[in-house]
């Protein structure tokens, strides 16, 4: 999938805060031909933002409006809406935070008119923030999530769902309790894990993280986000999250137990593998076993493309790749991941073609 073109039917659009998100929507929709304005508390961040391809820093006429966009932190979420639906009287609003109940809730509580409010929340982003690291290209096959209501019409919907696709994401609609509930589990806990983890690390004798490999590294990369905006997360979305940290909890418990029983603990690791194995593979297919190719590389321009033209000219499909940098040495290890059946020759090759291997 890739970005949508469209012949402006979506704007004007007005896009409330230009960070990673917001701008990076400005820029999905102004590449696609829509006609888009910024708004950000901080003059700075929508003239940047607006210096990337994100849009405009001037404001139309209310009455054009035809669809708001509201990308701020969580906290400024409710009223940023509601004054959006006050101002634009013919604009459909959006949100793309990350909880949707809590925000529905406060909306609803206010007794305004909120059926050309549609939540939504787009599942991308980055431990970075801010319009520097925006990019048109960064909702592209990402799960797009639109929850519509019974008191939406259905072409304010529609508004909610074509935005989605001109940005090139795929289409996702659910009720916002059973969206809150499903990120709780896929999103809000994990990054709970992951500060988790990378918080003990703060008192590890630098001897002892100089053992530390791509595994450490992949668990805690996204422990760098934002604590501000997480905390706002978490708290918005407590009740889900404080019932899957109740699971994780009786599961610690039992770790406790086996930890001295070969068999019990087994069985605990192998329940971990088997959750694994339940995400989405490749163009959410089921998961196949592929088998790791771990090849040396030197830390020099153009290293890397050499190395994918190699195997390239071996018609090797490279289904998956991670890539660890060297501790000691000027040196990185690319992991490929291919079929079973192509591995052992790919290894061949390779050494044939003068790179070293690390065997795993």
């Amino acid at each position: 999938m890739s970005l949508v073109p469209t012949t402006g039917e979506l704007g004007p659009v007005v896009v409330i805060g230009a960070g990673l998100i917001g701008a990076s929507i400005g820029m999905a929709l102004t590449a696609a031909g829509e006609r888009v304005h910024l708004v950000d508390a901080s003059n700075v961040h929508a003239v940047v933002a607006s210096g990337l391809g994100a849009g405009l820093i001037d404001f139309p006429q209310t009455e054009t409006i035809r669809l708001v966009v509201v990308a701020t932190p969580p906290s400024a979420v409710v009223q940023e809406v509601l004054e959006a639906l006050e101002l634009s009287p013919q604009a459909v609003v959006t949100d793309v935070s990350s909880v949707k109940g809590r925000v529905l809730d406060k909306l609803r509580a206010t007794g305004a008119d909120i059926s050309r409010y549609v939540g939504s929340h787009p599942m991308a982003g980055s431990q970075f923030a801010g319009p520097l690291t925006a990019s048109g290209e960064l909702f592209v096959d990402r799960t797009w999530v639109v929850c519509p209501r019974l008191d939406n019409a259905p072409e304010h919907v529609e508004r909610v769902r074509q935005l989605a696709r001109t940005c090139g994401a795929r289409l996702v609609e659910m009720e916002a309790a059973d969206h809150d509930e499903a990120v709780a589990r896929v999103s809000h806990v994990p990054q709970l894990m992951s500060s988790l983890t990378a918080g003990n690390l703060r008192d590890v004798p630098d001897r002892h993280l100089q053992l530390a490999g791509q595994g450490v590294r992949d668990v805690t990369r996204i422990a760098a986000s934002d604590p501000v905006l997480w905390r706002q997360i978490i708290q918005a979305n407590s009740s889900a999250i404080r019932l899957e940290l109740e699971g994780i909890r009786r599961d610690l418990d039992e770790l406790f137990v086996v930890l001295d029983d070969p068999t019990g603990l087994e069985g605990f690791m192998a329940r971990g593998r088997e959750g694994a194995r339940t995400l989405p593979g490749k163009h959410g297919s089921i998961p196949v076993e592929w088998e790791a190719v771990v090849i040396e590389i030197p830390d020099t321009p153009g290293a890397l493309a050499h190395l994918f033209a190699d195997i390239g000219s071996e018609g090797v499909n490279v289904e998956d790749l991670s890539i660890e940098h060297g501790s000691t040495r000027e040196v990185g290890y690319l992991s490929v991941q291919v079929s079973p059946s192509q591995a052992k020759h790919l290894r061949e090759v390779m050494v044939e073609k003068g790179w070293r291997l690390r065997v795993v």
